[in-house]
């Protein structure tokens, strides 16, 4: 496709779940490119200021009968980025619950049935492209797919032996889109991502994860509590690295589909050293006395992978890509603790 078809009419990429914290990071690293943009969520979506994108915000609770229809049409490109919302977590869910069943699994086979109806129409994808090749969808998987396994690090190659629902239900979704890539009606792959984190400054939705979670409770001068006595570590992924792992997958998607591919920074780090810095950070930015940390017996309902190592290889991802993540962890966690402490987080959801 020439440089000036593209100036002309710009591929349409449609973000589900826009307004979410994964959706919201990608939307806004979308708006810097010049691209057409539709972001799709049930709450309302901020568009990021001076974007150099189009972008058209559709609020639809896709749940409901012929939403998915109308959200993807004329798409180029589909980011699923849909996550259930009940409670404090969006990944310990109750096992058997239909509603988290609908969202993981229900629309990912909403929305490839529906590129599938198109193709065979002849209606599937927009005229950005101008190639005629089948809609590229783009899921955002999780490393916990692999559930349990013996060694230290993650490389994609680990067979999935998922126990938890969620991972089930991110498996089942994962597999139903590298199936459908298979039978032609899509273009498709899964990033497995490690373990989120992060606010920064143009950040618009509220961040659920460990990290953040532990910077409200220092903000709050209560104790960060650990089920272990620190020594855990976690890969932790800053959300802005994230969508730019997103950009770099759309320009190369014909190396990419048909599988999963692993995306984190290769560092474990021990929690008990990250809570410690983020103690300090607020301690810096309050002006109090830092909080303390402290180890606890573990609720019933942890898991086994809570207490477990994790570091993610993502060399291959890397390699096909030439994605790198930019976001040092002293960075990042400046930046959360700095969202959290200014009191900017409350005006998020």
């Amino acid at each position: 496709m020439s440089t000036t078809t593209q100036a002309e009419n710009p591929p349409l990429i449609v973000v589900l779940g826009a307004a979410g914290f994964v959706g919201s990071a990608v939307l806004r690293e979308l708006a810097q490119h010049p691209v057409r943009v539709r972001a799709v969520s049930r709450r309302p979506t901020p568009v990021p200021a001076d974007a150099r994108a189009h972008i058209d915000v559709v609020r639809a609770d896709l749940t409901e009968p012929g939403r998915m229809a109308a959200a993807v049409a004329g798409a180029d490109v589909v980011i699923h980025a849909l996550a259930f919302l009940e409670g404090a977590s969006t990944w310990r869910i109750a096992d058997g619950d239909p509603a988290a069943e609908r969202v993981h699994v229900g629309l990912m086979r909403d929305l490839l049935r529906t590129l599938a109806d198109n193709t065979d129409t002849g209606t599937g994808t927009g005229t950005g492209t101008g190639t005629g090749e089948p809609p590229v969808v783009l899921f955002t998987g999780s490393v916990t797919a692999a559930g349990d396994f013996d060694k230290d690090v993650l490389d994609g190659t680990e067979p999935d032996r998922p126990k938890g629902y969620y991972e089930r239900l991110k498996l089942e979704a994962e597999r139903l889109l590298l199936a459908a890539d298979a039978a032609g009606t899509v273009r498709g792959a899964c990033l497995r991502l490690t373990t989120l984190y992060g606010y920064s400054a143009a950040s618009t939705a509220r961040d659920k994860g460990i990290v953040s979670t532990m910077t409200r409770r220092a903000v709050a001068g209560e104790p960060l509590t650990m089920w272990h006595d620190g020594s855990v570590r976690r890969d932790l992924l800053h959300v802005d690295d994230v969508a730019r792992a997103f950009w770099a997958a759309i320009g190369y998607i014909d190396a990419l589909r048909g599988r999963h591919w692993l995306v984190g920074t290769g560092d474990g780090v021990p929690l008990g050293d990250v809570f410690t810095r983020v103690t300090g950070l607020v301690a810096e930015q309050t002006g109090k006395d830092p909080v303390p940390l402290v180890s606890v017996k573990p609720p019933e309902y942890a898991e086994v992978s809570d207490f477990r190592s994790v570091r993610v290889d993502s060399s291959a991802f890397r390699a096909a890509t030439g994605w790198q993540p930019r976001v040092t962890l002293d960075e990042g966690l400046r930046w959360t603790t700095q969202f959290c402490t200014s009191g900017r987080e409350t005006t998020v959801s």
